[in-house]
């Protein structure tokens, strides 16, 4: 029975890259010499940590790394920011959350709008992602374009196609 997954990952290697290239720029721009700017990435927690001296200095270091990201073809919607901390003296510090996985009411809502559309598949929630799975191909790109149009909210990727 063919089937596919419905995800939400930005590709990591194309995510370090844009940090990379956006930590490259930073220490090159006049307006951020002798500052602290930068950018850091743990993969492993899929978060980006943005530090700069002002909060107008951590506008523009974010402005950086979503100019890199786009370049790199990685979706801004994949950043959820966090809070403005000051980390001592004037120095301040911002969290932004790479999104991983489609989430919970995300992917009720997904089987949802599949179940309410009448097309001959079937949506089942597997983990952090959405499995379709139909008898035919053609009901699984006509499920395919459904989530495209009602689900704008996150950038999500169509995987994992089997026959």
């Amino acid at each position: 029975m063919p089937s596919f997954d419905i995800l939400c990952e930005a590709n990591p290697v194309e995510l370090k890259n844009a940090v990379d290239t956006a930590n490259k720029e930073i220490a090159n721009r006049f307006d951020f010499k002798g500052s602290d700017a930068r950018l850091e990435l743990k993969e492993k927690e899929h978060e980006i940590t943005a530090f700069a001296d002002d909060d107008f200095k951590l506008g523009q270091v974010r402005d950086v790394l979503l100019g890199k990201m786009a370049k790199r073809g990685v979706d801004a919607r994949f950043l959820e920011v966090g809070d403005v901390e000051k980390i001592g003296g004037d120095k301040v510090k911002q969290k932004l959350t790479v999104k991983h996985g489609v989430a919970g009411d995300l992917a009720k809502k997904i089987v949802k709008s599949i179940k309410d559309a009448k097309i001959k598949v079937t949506a089942s929630i597997q983990g952090d992602a959405v499995r379709v799975s139909g008898s035919k191909k053609d009901d699984l790109q006509s499920a395919i374009q459904l989530v495209r149009g009602g689900i704008t909210e996150v950038p999500l990727k169509f995987d994992n196609f089997r026959d």
